[in-house]
């Protein structure tokens, strides 16, 4: 899920990814609960390799584009906390609509996708220095005006931890919900915070979610958060729907980057399944570890990642079920980065 920009004048990402503080400006209202948080826990597609645990009230956050945000309060637990990790107490998770965004607000955000993003690769002018976005560029690409969009942080112990924007748009009578940034500080990766924050952008009417990212942990979060998993994705959903979704996007990056891939065309010699061309020359050793780790347990669906490309993942919706027959809910969570 990423922008279509050049070295010059930064990049937005989707391959990390959710917290802040509880307010700038004016004090949010909205009504407060207290729940349980879903620390992700070491995942297998076996059956029966995830404890069981309690299903809380708010086990699926929804976020609505009210005129004031929406406040939730997560108590957390330190089990299974990933080593070298900051151990989580509480979590503040607040959703904006993208009106109610401040300066400030964006400031912030565009400081934690500066410092945990990554930096450029070898094909790049500015090779190895890191990927800085600010907070115009970030209104601009993720809160254009006149858009439906929105943004949810994530606080843990007052710390910025992670956060997402997203945006909405209609396109042969469905209703598209697509993310635009996903970023999570590294401290506090592999706790779920990835979950946490693309559930908080479930709508009712959304029929169709969408990302472009260079980061598969990314990728396999959101499918986990939509209601699949990355090996049921339906590669031909993404085939026929992909053109006309991207081209009637309000966001120049996704509207603008060209579909790369087998999907698309069977001639295509990227080694990619389903991706884009966003000329995004960011550094891949990260994001090619972690496919490789995602390899050992799923079958990868995407296909292989070149230079300068992004893989797309679009996904139709689905209705929840019972658990009881499903992937253990951490699985995507634990290596997402």
């Amino acid at each position: 899920m990423l922008p279509h920009v050049n070295e010059s004048r930064g990049y937005l990402a989707c391959s990390q990814v959710c917290s802040y503080p509880a307010s700038y400006g004016r004090q949010p209202s909205a009504n407060i609960t207290m729940d349980e948080e879903r620390v992700p826990r070491r995942a297998s597609l076996k059956e029966g390799h995830s404890p069981a645990r309690k299903p809380s009230p708010h086990h699926h956050p929804r976020v609505t584009f009210l005129t004031q945000p929406e406040v939730v309060i997560i108590e957390s637990s330190q089990a299974n906390r990933p080593k070298n990790r900051i151990k989580i107490t509480k979590q503040l998770r607040e959703s904006f609509p993208g009106t109610e965004v401040t300066d400030h607000m964006l400031s912030e955000a565009a400081k934690l996708f500066s410092e945990n993003y990554g930096v450029w690769g070898k094909a790049s002018p500015l090779s190895g220095k890191r990927v800085s976005f600010n907070a115009r560029r970030l209104r601009e690409q993720c809160l254009p005006d006149g858009v439906a969009t929105c943004y949810v942080r994530v606080t843990v112990d007052g710390t910025l931890a992670g956060n997402v924007f997203a945006c909405r748009w209609s396109c042969n009578g469905m209703t598209i919900c697509w993310i635009t940034q996903l970023v999570v500080k590294k401290d506090y990766r592999e706790q779920g915070l990835a979950g946490c924050l693309l559930n908080a952008l479930r709508e009712d009417t959304d029929d169709v979610y969408g990302i472009i990212s260079s980061h598969p942990a990314a990728l396999l979060a959101a499918a986990r958060a939509y209601g699949t998993t990355i090996e049921r994705v339906s590669l031909d959903f993404i085939a026929e729907n992909a053109g006309s979704i991207m081209k009637a996007s309000p966001i120049s990056y996704v509207r603008d980057s060209g579909l790369r891939g087998t999907l698309f065309d069977e001639k295509d010699c990227t080694g990619l399944v389903s991706g884009v061309d966003t000329k995004f020359l960011v550094d891949h050793d990260e994001p090619l570890e972690a496919l490789e780790r995602i390899r050992e347990r799923w079958d990868w669906p995407l296909g292989e990642l070149p230079d300068g490309h992004e893989y797309l993942l679009i996904i139709r919706r689905t209705r929840r079920r019972s658990r009881s027959r499903s992937v253990p809910k951490s699985a995507g969570n634990d290596i997402v980065s």
